[in-house]
């Protein structure tokens, strides 16, 4: 079955970062394109990075500059950098895998992770 496993999430002070990770299992993981979304409590889930099956980046605006996202599909895994983390960062963070067009129909979530920023 389509598995994709988070890891990384926690307490983090602000200006600190952390590096979460998503492990897919059970798709042609080169022919996805990964993003991350997170989603505050009374919010909407919101995009903040992507990056298409051939490399290709794109951040939210509250992203750029301090997010990397990146992929490595030998080990099947997508990756964000957080670095200089801000309180208005804290949300529950997904991993979402979408098939490159013209299947993006195809898509998946994983469970989420809560990545908290407090002093």
């Amino acid at each position: 079955q389509v598995q994709l496993v988070e890891s990384g999430g926690g307490l983090v002070q602000p200006g600190g970062s952390l590096r979460l990770s998503c492990a897919a299992s059970g798709i042609t993981f080169n022919r996805y394109d990964m993003h991350w979304y997170r989603q505050a409590p009374g919010n909407q889930r919101e995009l903040v990075a992507s990056i298409t099956s051939r490399g290709l980046t794109n951040y939210a605006d509250s992203a750029k500059g301090r997010f990397t996202i990146s992929r490595d599909d030998a080990r099947n895994t997508v990756y964000l950098q957080m670095n200089s983390l801000k309180p208005e960062d804290t949300a529950v963070y997904y991993c979402h895998a979408r098939h490159s067009p013209p299947f993006q129909g195809v898509l998946y979530w994983g469970p989420g992770t809560q990545v908290t920023v407090s002093a």
